[in-house]
């Protein structure tokens, strides 16, 4: 499978998203307030307020790079890629055939996770059984561990991006109550609608991020550990044969 580099992703991704943006930017409407923050002065002036959109932009960044991110993490970790079926079937035959040395280099280069378990298995064939069971675990908890730290982000975006919409929500808060106060207490509503768009599309947007984030890296975890157990329970039924035939008569008696 040809590996789509991150930079690609990440760029189709601003692509779609300035298509779909640039026509709620290009003129004042209700789409604008979801890109930009408006405040209005006393003698009913309208800017933009830059810390409040600062704000916004931030979280738009994130949640196109987190839509990148979510998509590699599904594409790299899919369970065909971490126990390949025919790559490990092949790898199983020439185990069962005798021919531990080309099972030895072959598994250095193919049958995924599978095939690096194997190959630290094999490796250490010359500690007995035994030994080949612990590196197999070894091998097995450093790739789990391995593919988890690099789907981390996501669940870094899923809790980061809601702290930054609820700061978003506080800033906006008080520009609003600071309205009140500049208003002399009868602030009209439209001059507090700038601060509390602010408040409430940031909070949009950092639920936006935080929901599919938290959701994705919560399901490729699970695919992880699922696929990972798997084959390493895969190679402990490979490895069996190197088992001690008095150990395997026990088994058998008892």
């Amino acid at each position: 499978m040809k590996t789509t580099h991150p930079r690609t992703v990440i760029a189709a991704a601003c692509a779609a998203f300035l298509a779909f943006a640039g026509p709620a930017l290009a003129e004042s409407s209700f789409g604008t307030a979801f890109f930009v923050s408006m405040d209005r002065t006393t003698d009913g002036e309208v800017r933009v307020d830059w810390i409040g959109s600062a704000m916004i932009w931030v979280l738009i960044a994130m949640s196109v790079a987190s839509v990148a991110l979510i998509w590699i993490a599904f594409a790299s970790n899919r369970t065909e890629d971490i126990m390949p079926p025919e790559e490990a079937a092949a790898l199983r035959r020439a185990i069962d055939d005798g021919r531990f040395a080309e099972a030895l280099d072959a598994s250095r280069s193919k049958g995924g996770d599978y095939g690096r378990m194997l190959h630290a298995a094999l490796e250490a064939a010359p500690g007995g059984h035994d030994a080949m069971l612990r590196a197999t675990e070894s091998a097995a908890d450093e790739l789990v561990v391995a593919r988890l730290r690099r789907i981390e982000v996501l669940n870094v975006f899923g809790q980061v991006a809601p702290m930054i919409g609820l700061f978003g929500t506080v800033y906006g808060m008080i520009v609003a109550f600071f309205t009140i106060a500049r208003m002399g207490g009868t602030a009209d509503p439209v001059a507090l609608a700038g601060g509390i768009g602010t408040a409430l599309v940031t909070t949009f947007w950092g639920l936006l991020i935080a929901i599919p984030a938290l959701g994705s890296f919560a399901i490729v975890r699970n695919r992880i550990d699922a696929a990972g157990a798997a084959a390493s329970r895969e190679v402990e039924r490979t490895v069996a044969r190197f088992r001690p035939a008095d150990a395997t008569n026990v088994r058998a008696n008892a």
